[in-house]
């Protein structure tokens, strides 16, 4: 019982984020729909930020009510732009992108985040080519493969894919398969500028973490300044008040689900989901709402599947796991640098043997090391470092007689 305990434990994570892509691809499916159905896209994301900051203040005030989380005005306007970048512009840009060209491919087009947001941070200075290295070249060749399979979906259709029978669900008005040219490239702009938006929001969420490291707090301060943006926004784009009416139809499932589903109750699972196992984990799961769309759009909104847009998904989904393998490695490296070092004390040399923690309950993320020191050829007193352990930052301690014995 012990083992399949620990199997289901270890399990949690991935279902999770299962249902975190679950929702998302719903969110493509029921935007495509609404949109159809006449509702503004402007209040469509005014009326989902709403609900989403409905959820996730009370959630923060319940979750970190004990921690007094300290708002000075550097972390006010850095969520007003987080806020700008992460809601606002992106969510707009996005809702764009399924309405001029499709569900499927707005949704191919988000997997190209890493490396949009790899070349920005190229342009910031935060981080740095190296492309003499193996992982530099993996994230060089990862973005031009995304690049160049969004360039094939968009250009490149070649023959129809029927996956289903002639006769099967279409839940929009008229025929949506045929989209021009000119709406096709509208949606590519749309759907790019949403990825520069988001990873725009990536790094400047990472700023914010830094001085203000509470995440639901921060997460409801974010939702509540992009409300107010999004409110403002839609005022002026759209003034006839019957387009703000919510009745008992797919406008209210729509914007319900939106901002409680796919806002609130996914940002808990992503949350919870990177603190124990990571960002990087967290993103290879992206693809699988891009499957689930591509199914969902051709069987319910009747969108058209091509030769063209098979290929070039499959190339975008392969530059994404590219970027992201050379990003993991270089995280892999850069831990060992800053590691495994030859430190120098009163003209002797003191030699580091790292040894990780592995333990067997894979929900645990425990990051200490175990260092024991050598000086000269003969076993030294150890230290272990416990950087991992809350209140213990920094902090040195002595290993106990039983870890300083030494390894076989």
């Amino acid at each position: 019982m012990g083992n399949i305990s620990n199997v289901i434990n270890g399990l949690k994570p991935a279902i999770g984020m299962i249902i975190v892509q679950v929702a998302y691809a719903g969110l493509s499916v029921l935007y495509k729909l609404v949109v159809e159905d006449g509702m503004n896209m402007s209040v469509l994301i005014a009326y989902r930020t709403l609900f989403a900051t409905s959820f996730v203040v009370p959630l923060a005030f319940f979750m970190e009510r004990k921690s007094k989380p300290k708002i000075t005005p550097d972390v006010l306007f850095q969520s007003f732009l987080c806020g700008l970048f992460g809601v606002t512009l992106q969510q707009n840009l996005y809702v764009r992108a399924v309405a001029f060209a499709s569900a499927t491919y707005a949704s191919t087009m988000t997997n190209l985040i890493p490396g949009v947001t790899f070349i920005l941070a190229l342009c910031f200075g935060l981080e740095r080519l190296k492309i003499r290295t193996l992982t530099g070249k993996a994230k060089v060749i990862g973005t031009l493969m995304g690049i160049g399979g969004v360039m094939i979906i968009t250009f490149y259709k070649t023959k129809e894919i029927h996956i289903w029978p002639t006769h099967h669900v279409n839940m929009i008005k008229h025929n949506q398969s045929h989209i021009s040219p000119t709406n096709q490239v509208l949606g590519s702009a749309f759907g790019f500028g949403n990825c520069l938006c988001y990873s725009m929001w990536l790094i400047l969420q990472a700023k914010m973490s830094e001085k203000f490291p509470w995440q639901y707090s921060s997460a409801a301060l974010v939702s509540a300044m992009a409300c107010i943006q999004v409110i403002i926004f839609a005022l002026c784009m759209e003034r006839n008040w019957n387009q703000w009416k919510l009745g008992w139809n797919i406008k209210l499932l729509s914007v319900a689900y939106t901002g409680i589903v796919a806002s609130g109750i996914a940002l808990v699972l992503i949350s919870w989901c990177v603190r124990l196992r990571g960002p990087l984990y967290a993103s290879t799961f992206n693809p699988l709402s891009l499957v689930i769309v591509t199914i969902a759009a051709s069987l319910i909104l009747d969108e058209r599947l091509y030769v063209g847009s098979i290929i070039g998904s499959i190339l975008v989904v392969l530059g994404l796991y590219t970027v992201l393998w050379g990003k993991g490695k270089e995280y892999e490296n850069m831990a060992k640098e800053k590691l495994t070092k030859v430190v120098s004390t009163n003209g002797q040399t003191l030699k580091i043997i790292i040894t990780t923690n592995n333990h067997s309950d894979n929900n645990i993320n425990n990051n200490g090391i175990d260092m024991k020191l050598s000086r000269e050829g003969q076993q030294q007193n150890g230290v272990k470092d416990c950087s991992s352990n809350k209140g213990n930052e920094g902090k040195v301690t002595p290993l106990n007689n039983e870890d300083s014995k030494p390894s076989t």
